[in-house]
This record gives structure tokens, C-alpha cells and sequence, in this order.
């Protein structure tokens, strides 16, 4: 019922509900405690990460809550105007599809930031979760819409409808339960496919000794020797986490050499996390401002050659790199203390003996349109690497697991997690924990998953729930626009 109250507020039982410039402070104000509340860690991350003062990075979070403020205000504005045509229904019915399209909103208007989408409080309650194998996270999301407006209908409505609203809405939440729960209890998934042992490495490292030179063989002598641990216990595909090496992989001759004959010499495939420096002028210094610079993931094969490069395609805003920057000259800090990285073009998968499996770099998990495109093309096996020391112990850590756990079960693929710092883990087709790791603690996990090849609703035809919700809210207020009066 989290909608509840600003369904209640922005309809009210008086004629004509509220009018729009009320509506827009209500969804505002809504938006302002939603985002302050789950996005309280920004601040840590960009002056632990970004290098920013208190008082940028302060500016910063304020600007980006303020910003992800509008779309519940767009949403709050839309139930207002079909208020006014005079149709509380149509206002109620209409608002889940409202909502979902928000969302949507904030996936693709300016850069995105689909961060906590309302549907991911589903994803520990997996009976109700196993919809979004059809919907994506837009449907749950849709589905929470869907009882608030019922309970706001109930509080405001009038007559026996009101009641019947309430209960079809318990209905369909019912229905789904089961209709989830049997689906687990089938478990065709966890039957299917092939077989695979799969490390996840851990190294806790801690973000202020990453990148201290006098630390750095320490620090690569430490994931080798969990490497070989994780070889010890019949792993033969291990993951490093994201920026794993304080080296650049290809530049530094003799630490890359000693992993490819890691590789070479046990017969592992690993997937290390290391920055990638592309000079378009051979030769050119590293500060060269012509060079590229990638958030990467090198893929070495067991016979020690490098068989996939990953780049990272979404980057962090104000964390590797700063969004408008000619707009936002007077925030120079932002500008000089942000590693300026370059985003990736392609959907690189990663060639595993026979089989192919697909990375994701940190906060690009939380795109499900991304992770469908490396379905789409042929993934069999989801992983994501990722450094999430600067969240510290924050609940930002465990929002972003929770967040990389819902993109098994839309695609109906094992997920193989590695975090610096944590969570790490094993998150089985339909959402359900293997293993994971806590928090600031060395960890090397070891789990058997699958691949497969089997494609799930939401695989196939992607977050189509959500562009028909648009579609719906286009055509309900170009309708009820024809219903206003014309002014003399």
C-alpha cells in the first residue's frame, strides 16, 4: 500500500480531486522522502569514490534526488488530470499503468537511473517474484500499484464496488502467489542444461589501500592464492570482482603473465576485473588526453590467451563520469575529482569451453533491458563483478544484490555474483540464494549452477508491459482531453 496515501491525497473525495500544481507538490514531496530514504548512501559514495567535499557531494545527492522527485510528481499530475474529467474510476484504474510508466521514465529520460523500482521489494517474497519471468520488475512494479490503488478505492470510493475492488485486488495477488509457487516447486530449471563449478572471489579490499602502489603485488597475491583455492575445490570458471587488478591488465606484462599461466596451468577460465586504457596514438603516454579510458572485464582462457573483452556499458553518474557537463560547468570539483571513463558499445559475451555466459560491471545490473539483450544473444549463465566497497555498510550493498537477484528470475538464468567487498554469491533461476557472502570479510565461494538455454517470457519480449502502460496513459489523457469543454 506504499501508493496508498498519495492516491488518497491527490484524489480526495471532493469533486474534481486535486488540481494540478497541488497534485505536482504532492507527488514531489512523495518522491523528495521516497528517494532521500533509499538514496541516503550517495553521499559516502561520491566523497569515498568520486574524492568529492561533503558540501559537492551534498549538492550532488540533492540534485539527483531532486531530479528523480519529478517522476512521482508526473505521476501524482497524470491521476490528478484524469480526476478532473469528473471519472474517479478511470483516475484508480489508470494509476498502476501511471506509476509503471514513471519508472519507465527513469530508465531512459536524460541517462537513467532506474535504481529501487518499487517492484524489487518483491524479490524475497518469491511466490509473488516469479512474475517477473513474464512482466520484468515493471510488472511487480505494476502489481504494488495495483493494491494501493484498491486500498485508496476502498478509503475514498463509494458503494459495494469499492469492496469488490479490494477483494479482486487480493484476488489476483493470491493468484499469482500460487501460480509462483508452483512454478519453484517444478523446478524444471534447476534440472536443465549443463553443469558448471564456478568460484566467486572475494578479495576485501579496502577502497583506500586499492590503489596504493606499494600494495599492489599484495593485493594480486591475494586473489591468486584464493584462485587456487577455488582450483583446489574443483572450480574451473572463477570470477575476480570489477577493477580487481590496481594494474592495467594488458600494460602490465609480468602480473598479466602470471595470471594467464594461472589459467594455463590448471585448465580454469577466469574472468578478472581490470581498467583498460585504449591510446588510439601507439606509444602515447598514459595521461594523454587522447587515450580511452574502460571500466573492463578480460575473460582468459584455459589456455591462457585472452578470449572476450567486456566494457562497461552503463556508467555510474557522478562517479565515472559527470552527465552534462557544459551544463553543469559551475560544479567544476565534480568535474576535476570524477574518473572520466568511456563507455562500451557492445553486448560482449564470454565464450566458456562450448558455452557462452555474460558479465555485467557493477551498477549496470540494474538495467533489465541490458541483461535480456545478452539472453537474447545467446547467454547462457548471468555473472556480475563489482566493487561495492564505497557503499560501506550502508543498505546501498544489499539493495544492489537484491537488484541482481530479480535478473534470474526474469530470464530464468543462474547468477554468479563477485563483490570486493560484498555481497558475493550464487542466486539460482527462480531467485532463490545458494550462497552468499557477508559484508568487509575475505571470501571464496564455490557452487555448482547451470547453463541454460531455456527463455522465459520476459526474455522474449522484454519490458513490454511497461511501453503498453505508456500507451495506456497516452491514450487515457488524449481521451479525457476531448471530454474537456473548448474556451469561448
Amino acid at each position: 500500500m506504499a501508493l496508498t496515501p498519495l492516491l488518497v491525497a491527490v484524489l480526495q473525495p471532493s469533486a474534481g480531486g486535486t488540481p494540478p500544481r497541488g497534485a505536482f507538490l504532492l507527488g514531489l514531496t512523495t518522491g523528495a522522502f521516497y528517494f532521500s530514504g533509499t538514496l541516503y548512501w550517495l553521499v559516502e559514495t561520491m566523497t569515498t569514490f568520486g574524492g568529492l567535499p561533503t558540501a559537492v557531494a551534498l549538492f550532488a545527492a540533492a540534485a539527483l534526488v531532486a531530479y528523480l522527485s519529478l517522476f512521482p510528481a508526473a505521476f501524482a499530475v497524470i491521476v490528478a488530470r484524469l480526476r478532473s474529467t469528473g471519472s474517479l474510476a478511470l483516475a484508480l484504474w489508470c494509476a498502476p499503468a501511471a506509476w509503471v510508466a514513471s519508472e519507465l521514465g527513469r530508465q531512459y529520460v536524460w541517462d537513467g537511473f532506474p535504481w529501487a523500482l518499487l517492484g524489487y521489494s518483491q524479490v524475497t517474497l518469491l511466490p509473488v517474484a516469479q512474475l517477473a519471468s513474464v512482466t520484468g520488475v515493471y510488472g511487480l512494479s505494476g502489481l504494488l500499484a495495483l493494491t494501493s490503488t484498491a486500498a485508496a478505492f476502498a478509503a475514498i470510493g463509494k458503494g459495494r464496488e469499492r469492496w469488490l475492488a479490494l477483494a479482486g485486488a487480493v484476488g489476483v495477488v493470491v493468484v499469482i502467489s500460487v501460480w509462483g509457487a508452483v512454478r519453484m516447486a517444478g523446478e524444471a530449471l534447476t534440472h536443465a542444461g549443463t553443469a558448471v563449478r564456478v568460484a566467486v572471489l572475494q578479495g576485501n579490499i579496502a577502497q583506500d589501500d586499492k590503489w596504493d602502489p606499494a600494495l599492489r603485488d599484495a593485493i594480486i597475491g591475494r586473489y591468486i592464492a584464493q584462485t587456487r583455492d577455488a582450483i583446489g575445490r574443483g572450480a574451473t570458471f572463477i570470477l575476480w570482482p570489477e577493477s580487481s587488478l590496481p594494474v592495467y591488465f594488458e600494460d602490465d606484462t609480468l602480473r598479466g603473465t602470471v595470471i594467464r599461466k594461472l589459467a594455463q596451468d590448471a585448465g580454469v577460465t577466469l574472468l578478472v576485473g581490470s581498467d583498460q586504457l585504449e591510446r588510439p596514438t601507439r606509444g602515447a603516454p598514459i595521461d594523454s588526453p587522447d587515450n580511452r579510458l574502460y571500466n573492463a572485464a578480460f575473460l582468459v582462457k584455459p589456455d591462457g590467451t585472452v578470449g572476450a573483452v567486456y566494457r562497461k556499458q552503463q556508467l555510474v553518474p557522478f562517479g565515472e563520469y559527470v552527465p552534462l557537463q557544459r551544463l553543469l560547468f559551475f560544479v567544476g570539483p565534480i568535474v576535476e575529482s570524477v574518473s572520466n571513463f568511456t563507455p562500451g558499445r557492445e553486448a560482449t559475451l564470454l565464450p566458456i569451453g562450448s558455452h557462452r555466459a555474460s558479465t555485467a560491471i557493477c551498477y549496470e545490473v540494474i538495467y533489465g533491458s541490458l541483461i535480456r539483450r545478452f539472453v537474447a544473444d545467446g547467454t547462457e549463465l548471468l555473472t556480475t563483478i563489482t566493487n561495492d566497497a564505497w557503499y560501506g555498510r550502508s543498505s546501498a550493498a544489499y539493495q544492489h544484490w537484491d537488484q541482481a537477484t530479480m535478473r534470474s528470475i526474469e530470464n530464468g538464468r543462474y547468477l554468479a555474483r563477485a563483490a570486493n567487498t560484498g555481497v558475493s554469491g550464487f542466486v539460482d533461476p527462480y531467485g532463490r540464494v545458494i550462497e552468499k557472502s557477508g559484508l568487509f570479510e575475505p571470501a571464496t565461494l564455490v557452487a555448482d549452477v547451470r547453463f541454460l538455454q531455456t527463455r522465459t517470457i520476459y526474455s522474449r519480449t522484454g519490458d513490454l508491459i511497461a511501453w503498453l502502460s505508456l500507451a495506456l496513459v497516452i491514450a487515457a489523457l488524449l481521451a479525457t482531453r476531448r471530454r474537456q469543454p473548448r474556451p469561448l
